[in-house]
């Protein structure tokens, strides 16, 4: 299979380059011009999925079909895992996909490019921190339907126990571990509303730090106000604390030792290992090394999103958050749409910070 432009990764920016490209290529074209893969078959998008884990939103009521999407906006979609790279030949593997049975149903799959666009996103940095596995991660939908699963679980199990309290840990207080203590609080509170007065229980959240303040991409004074609304809630709040090791139940912790039925980690990302054996350069963090054009070490391979270190600032690349995604979606999508076209167009992307929401729950929440 050939297609002009392959876009591995249909997450935010993703997804959108896609639809952009479909919808301007037009009708009869854009599915043959443009294919998007990824390895799951509906789309949710990644900053709500502390709400899936909280069981605050359905992510089978959210999640958006690739094949929907594809078919709406006149681009091609199939489902596969991104296994190899062929940057000579201008070609990329998708590995086989098996039934849960281990039984292979779609083989090995190799796809030709004229382009290639990478939006692999990325995953949690464990920072080689001892016992990780112990924790939850929030990388994918799966992760966070796991967790609401068990979360419900063991708040059934508190409810019932001698003590009477669920305690959970989270690790990392950017906008994921700050929203996801109040997702669960949110979750608690309408929990609380369904048990019997015999079945109520505490929970305990505490949230770890490293750096000296919460939320440290955004201004000093959010930080504040954010930790005070958060103290309000009863969520003990930890900052200048390192984390040392997890244990099952235990974070142990420079400023002392933390019992935790719960422990998520939300501490940082990182892009996958697997990026640095595809021939391309790569940071520190596996992200894809771009130029201004969002063009990496090889001609006619792009990367965005979560994945790209794109020049910004005073030698700082552009942050991985959505708006980033998404700009440089709608940068791809004017580019190519121009170079398919045979029109020259050449101008540089440039990152613009719009600011951030962070959501610290209803009114609800705090009341409990």
């Amino acid at each position: 299979m050939h297609y002009d432009i392959v876009i591995v990764g249909g997450g935010a920016g993703g997804l959108e380059l896609a639809a952009q490209l479909g919808r301007k290529l037009g009708k009869s074209l854009g599915g043959e011009r443009v294919l998007l893969i990824d390895k799951f078959p509906f789309h949710i998008w990644k900053p709500t999925l502390h709400e899936v884990a909280a069981g605050t939103l359905d992510a089978h009521q959210e999640g958006l079909s690739y094949t929907v999407l594809a078919r709406r906006n006149h681009f091609s979609f199939t489902m596969g895992e991104f296994s190899g790279l062929d940057a000579q030949r201008k070609s990329i593997t998708l590995a086989a996909i098996q039934n849960p049975e281990g039984e292979e149903i779609v083989p090995s799959r190799i796809i030709s490019f004229k382009r290639l666009v990478l939006a692999l996103g990325s995953g949690s940095n464990s920072f080689g921190t001892p016992g990780i596995e112990n924790a939850y991660l929030l990388e994918n939908v799966r992760d966070a339907q796991r967790f609401h699963q068990d979360w419900l679980s063991e708040s059934a199990r508190a409810s019932f126990s001698s003590e009477r309290v669920l305690s959970i840990a989270i690790v990392g207080a950017g906008a994921t571990g700050v929203e996801l203590s109040a997702e669960l609080l949110e979750a608690y509170a309408a929990l609380l509303e369904s048990l019997g007065s015999n079945q109520r229980f505490r929970l305990d959240i505490t949230l770890v730090e490293g750096g000296d303040r919460i939320l440290g991409g955004l201004p000093p004074k959010i930080s504040e106000q954010a930790t005070i609304a958060l103290k309000r809630k009863q969520v003990k709040v930890l900052v200048n604390t390192r984390v040392q090791e997890l244990r099952k139940g235990l974070l142990i912790t420079s400023a002392g030792d933390i019992a935790a039925d719960m422990i998520v980690w939300a501490a940082g990302i990182k892009a996958a290992d697997s990026n640095a054996q595809l021939g391309l350069e790569v940071n520190r963090l596996n992200q894809f090394v771009v130029d201004d054009r969002l063009r990496t070490s090889v001609p006619e391979i792009y990367a965005l999103g979560d994945c790209a270190a794109a020049p910004w600032v005073d030698g700082k690349t552009v942050p991985a958050r959505a708006q980033a995604a998404h700009q440089q979606a709608s940068y791809l999508a004017k580019m190519f749409g121009a170079m398919l076209n045979e029109q020259e167009v050449d101008e540089p992307y440039v990152y613009q910070d719009f600011g951030s929401l962070v959501s610290l729950g209803t009114t609800r929440a705090s009341e409990i």
